[in-house]
């Protein structure tokens, strides 16, 4: 009984798609034009058509119960369009049954309005499928000559992978490799002409070979918003398995509303071609030809109003139209048989900071020297020192030249430019290579190409200077200042609108504090237009976060939905403070470490400001307050040798990690050899790996100076080892500390030879020359250390003398150093002393006693070490 009911509740179907079309045109295999949106005055009939796969093929026949139901949807809320209920007899013959019904009036445009719907299939009381479809209006029928939709901009071929590639590394071909194209995308720009409310656009993309035959078609559903100036859609066909277009002519075909609205043809061939074939536009009996590359597209004038629309740079500009009045003056002397022996150079450098519209002019340069006649084509290949410096030795060049090959007939930009010469002097930085075969090309090359670099004021005039032939080749120089705040604004408005959101006087008035702010703690790495739009961009996942929250998102109205208000601004998080692990104060360390600082000699300032340092951490720990983000705690110790610069660092270490600071609290030493390699690239490397040793502690550099000593002639890594240090300071920032050391002066160098370093440092330790006095007491110190003490004279002998060292000292004196050498003398004496027999004295001798006579070699005259490095401080005789 059981397997009999099983055998009736098999279905005696299985659902195969639900499909919409309007034009009951018999198509071959009895196909129909399948789409989802149609023009209201062009349709009469909509219908559903329903196919399923006949499980009782070649069995037996059977009836089966269809509804067919349409709904329009008005503001989330369904209505009832129609409901088609029957029973239809399902012979044995048929293998996959269609069912097909419609709704509407025979009168094209009287009973469908514009607005969504969708048709439900149901068999046998139970719902099987959906499928919805639009009806659009856009205010008057489509005639060949004017489409109140949509207008076609640009039509261009480009290759890539199943996931497309991006707009910026998109390089257009004309004739694709047979053996290396994947997929071959289309990518469509169409005028927006139907702007006064948002509209679906259905766009079909057909592939067809020299025969006419479907290679492959693409159907693309968008929904384009109001206001939307320009529809941007790509599609491929093929495969990522190469080898799936083989060598002939081929079509790309665009379908909008069942009409052929243009056609590009390409060929695959052995190789790549660049460029952008002409599309074909039928209207009727005619053909237009349209390429957007065309000289006859637009005018000069035309071009350069896409420049004139971009905020601010108004030097740049002005300066752009002079130089093209220039080349006109040069043109006109030509046509009246003047000989111009120069020949024209418009390489460029554009000198700027960040987000400052360097590569957007770039973009734009090329069209407007095409418009001039200077290049063939127009486009911008864009580049950098990654995309032109090989690994090894014979890499580089043939990277250098297939960059200047795809740069033919446009625009080769080369962005931060400036890293191509990190050093004058270095002959294995394959940099130098890449200059050596530009500065050939724009000399000696077939010409067609312009070459614009870019980067930062002072890091680029250090590129010019680099190679002597460089400043001789670029005549065309374009500072880009930074935006002013009030074009900020103006540009933060354009990235509004660009996102389709819209700011509260609120959130504008925060804006504007923002953007003032910013500008007036700017520096050369500040963002400019990259800052505003990363505003806008931030608050805009803040407004979807506080609408996603609300119940019922759905219902909100479009205000709601697009409206940034004062709240999303404030959620904005600048720099996410990273979370470090709170450790509590360790009382016995931090006891032994302060004791171990005051037992020290002098240095006073020094633990005064370290015991407030101690108070202050504390107050905020008890405080709840964030220590490790409100303060750098980097640190510069500055003073002459042997001022306990190293001996302090070392208890200071051990005193940020008995407040909890540090989470390991040891140092690692090190200096110049330590950081810096000999070789490109290995400095950083080694660098990398000193820091990494130092994580959870301190890293000190001694003598840290000697990282800038040579950057002056550029022929040195110092400055390697400092970016990458810097770069560590800010990413690690908390989990470990920097102590720098060295004299005052070359500190300040030091300090002044990068703009980040003063700013990473803000703590400094002044440590003063020892007093005779306190010179004294460290003498004593090391004395007693090795088992001896000063007898009075010789002690105030020995006071004399460091006065008399301490007067006549100059920037190399040793302090602690010097007395360490005096005391190791003084010992010597003593202990030569004592090996000489002395009649009558035996068991009379103080063994431990330092004697007048062990510390009166040490004579008070000035000349006799002006020249003695080697004993410096103190004459032996």
């Amino acid at each position: 009984m059981a397997e009999s009911t099983n055998i009736q509740a098999i279905k005696p179907f299985k659902f195969r798609e639900l499909k919409i079309y309007a034009s009951t045109e018999w198509l071959a295999d009895n196909k129909k034009k399948y789409r989802q949106v149609f023009d209201r005055y062009e349709t009469s009939y909509v219908y559903a058509e329903l196919s399923f796969f006949n499980k009782f093929f070649d069995d037996k026949d059977w009836d089966v119960n269809i509804q067919i139901k349409c709904f329009s949807l008005t503001r989330g809320r369904r209505k009832e369009v129609c409901n088609l209920s029957f029973k239809r007899k399902v012979s044995k013959f048929d293998s996959v049954v269609f069912i097909r019904e419609g709704w509407g009036h025979k009168t094209i445009g009287m009973f469908w309005k514009k607005g969504t719907y969708y048709w439900e299939a149901w068999i046998e009381s139970e719902k099987e499928g959906t499928k919805y479809f639009y009806i659009e209006d856009a205010g008057e029928a489509i005639v060949d000559e004017l489409n109140p939709y949509i207008g076609l901009n640009t039509l261009k071929l480009y290759e890539g992978p199943y996931d497309d590639v991006t707009e910026d590394d998109r390089i257009y071909y004309s004739t694709f490799s047979s053996g290396e194209t994947r997929y071959i995308y289309t990518e469509i720009q169409l005028l927006n002409q139907y702007k006064d409310k948002n509209w679906q656009c259905e766009l079909f993309i057909k592939f067809l070979n020299e025969a006419r035959e479907l290679k492959g078609q693409v159907v693309r559903l968008q929904n384009i918003y109001k206001e939307e100036p320009i529809i941007k859609i790509t599609a491929g066909w093929g495969s990522n398995v190469t080898g799936s277009w083989r060598n002939g002519n081929y079509s790309a075909e665009l379908v909008f509303m069942d009409r052929l609205i243009a056609v590009v043809p390409f060929k695959v061939d052995e190789q790549f071609e660049l460029g952008v074939n002409p599309a074909t536009i039928p209207f009727g009996d005619k053909k237009i030809l349209y390429n957007p590359d065309d000289d006859s597209a637009s005018t000069f004038e035309q071009a350069m109003a896409g420049m004139d629309s971009l905020i601010g740079l108004t030097d740049v500009k002005q300066q752009i139209r002079d130089h093209a009045k220039y080349i006109q003056f040069l043109r006109l002397r030509q046509s009246k048989g003047f000989d111009e022996k120069e020949k024209l150079n418009v390489h460029s450098v554009f000198i700027g900071n960040p987000g400052t519209g360097k590569t957007t002019v770039a973009s734009m340069m090329g069209t407007l020297y095409k418009k001039m006649g200077l290049l063939s084509k127009g486009h911008v290949h864009e580049v950098d020192r990654v995309d032109l410096v090989g690994e090894y030795i014979g890499q580089t060049a043939p990277k250098v030249k297939e960059a200047i090959e795809k740069a033919k007939g446009g625009v080769l930009f080369i962005d931060e430019a400036y890293a191509l010469a990190r050093s004058n002097d270095d002959s294995k930085d394959f940099g130098r290579e890449v200059i050596e075969i530009l500065i050939k090309e724009m000399s000696n090359g077939t010409g067609d190409m312009v070459v614009i670099v870019a980067g930062y004021p002072k890091e680029m005039l250090h590129f010019l200077n680099s190679n002597p032939g460089l400043k001789s080749r670029f005549k065309l120089f374009y500072d880009f200042p930074d935006y002013l705040p009030d074009e900020l604004m103006q540009i933060a408005d354009f990235a509004c609108k660009e996102k389709e959101v819209k700011l509260s006087p609120e959130a504008y008035r925060k804006v504007e504090d923002i953007v003032l702010q910013a500008y007036r703690s700017r520096d050369k790495s500040f963002g400019n237009a990259r800052f505003v739009h990363d505003i806008i961009e931030k608050s805009k996942i803040n407004l979807a976060l506080r609408v996603m929250s609300l119940p019922q998102p759905e219902q909100l109205n479009d205000n709601r939905l697009s409206q940034i208000i004062g709240e999303d601004l404030d959620k904005i998080e600048w720099a996410k403070a990273k979370k470090l692990a709170k450790i509590p104060i360790d009382e016995k360390l931090l006891l032994l470490s302060l004791k171990e600082l005051n037992d020290l000699i002098g240095i006073q300032n020094i633990k005064k400001e370290i015991a407030e340092l101690v108070d202050l951490v504390r107050f905020y720990q008890n405080n709840g307050k964030d220590v490790l983000n409100n303060f750098f705690l980097h640190t510069v110790f500055i003073g002459n040798p042997g001022t306990g610069k190293t001996t302090v660092a070392r208890i200071l270490t051990k005193v940020y990690k008995a407040l909890g600071i540090l989470e390991r609290g040891h140092m690692i030493e090190t200096d110049r050899q330590g950081l810096v390699a000999g070789f490109v690239g290995q400095t950083a490397i080694k660098t990398a790996e000193k820091i990494d040793e130092a994580m959870g502690g301190v890293l000190f550099v001694d003598e840290a100076y000697a990282l800038s000593s040579y950057q002056s002639s550029g022929a040195d890594y110092g400055n390697e080892a400092i970016q990458t240090i810097l770069k560590r300071m800010e990413d690690f920032r908390g989990e470990f500390f920097v102590f720098v050391a060295g004299y005052i002066d070359q500190m300040e160098a030091f300090l002044k030879a990068n703009p980040g370093l003063s700013s990473r440092f803000d703590k400094t330790l002044k440590f003063d020359d020892y007093q005779p006095s306190d010179l004294l007491k460290i003498a004593e110190k090391m004395i007693a250390e090795k088992g001896f003490k000063l007898h009075k004279k010789a002690a105030e002998y020995l006071l004399t003398y460091l006065q008399f060292l301490y007067m006549y000292r100059d920037r190399y004196f040793g302090n602690a150093r010097t007395v360490r050498t005096i005391v190791h003398e003084i010992i010597k004496n003593q202990n030569l002393r004592l090996s000489k027999p002395i009649e009558g004295a035996k068991g009379k001798i103080q063994q431990n006693v330092i004697q007048l006579e062990d510390v009166s070699s040490f004579k008070t005259d000035s000349t006799a070490f002006v020249f003695n490095k080697k004993g410096i401080g103190f004459n032996r005789k």
